[in-house]
């Protein structure tokens, strides 16, 4: 039976998890999300190169415009923050990706992207934890994908600990920096999330 998918789906307030916020972009969150997109070790495995402040804040200003999901290609691009704790100020450590892949197939993608300071504590996982519940069990997907560089070996490690499997692995079928390069694919059900609990 094909699923009927709640549709739209507005962004409407912030998503708070165990230790995150995930929320829109702003303005005030550039520098932040400079800190870690300007960064090659970053940016090594991603579609874009190490970015400029002003194109961050360009970036930014798109990616806080796009609040609905209701059609192929609609995404949600939320800043992961990490709230203030004492002396410390809240601040964005990371953003998570979200797309209508294919409506009429019922599928969208993920992607994650942290900054290095707080790689290994999770964040990566809680978040994208949040972001797979907005795809399942509000909007009623069939199907999850994430498309990474199978060199990223935490992010298949983090695809693993969501559920996901390995379904694809395309041979130099991108051209990225100017080379060949390859692409894993990784996917999870919907029965297969609600299954994990």
């Amino acid at each position: 039976m094909k699923p009927q998918h709640v549709l739209p789906y507005v962004f409407a307030e912030p998503i708070r998890t165990d230790r995150l916020t995930l929320r829109l972009m702003t303005e005030a969150d550039v520098d932040d999300i400079h800190s870690y997109q300007s960064r090659e070790d970053v940016c090594r495995y991603l579609l874009f190169e190490s970015r400029s402040r002003d194109e961050v804040a360009a970036k930014v200003a798109q990616h806080a415009a796009a609040t609905t999901l209701a059609a192929d290609g609609d995404y949600l691009q939320l800043a992961l923050e990490l709230p203030a704790s004492g002396d410390t100020p809240a601040r964005v450590i990371g953003d998570s990706y979200f797309t209508l892949a294919s409506l009429e197939n019922s599928k969208g993608e993920i992607g994650w992207t942290l900054h290095p300071d707080f790689v290994g504590h999770g964040y990566a996982s809680e978040a994208a934890r949040a972001v797979l519940a907005i795809a399942f069990e509000r909007i009623g997907l069939h199907r999850v994908v994430a498309e990474l560089d199978p060199r990223n070996d935490a992010s298949i490690a983090l695809c693993k600990r969501l559920g996901m499997r390995e379904e694809a692995y395309f041979v130099k079928d991108l051209w990225f920096r100017g080379d060949w390069g390859d692409t894993g694919m990784y996917a999870i059900l919907r029965e297969e999330w609600i299954a994990r609990g």
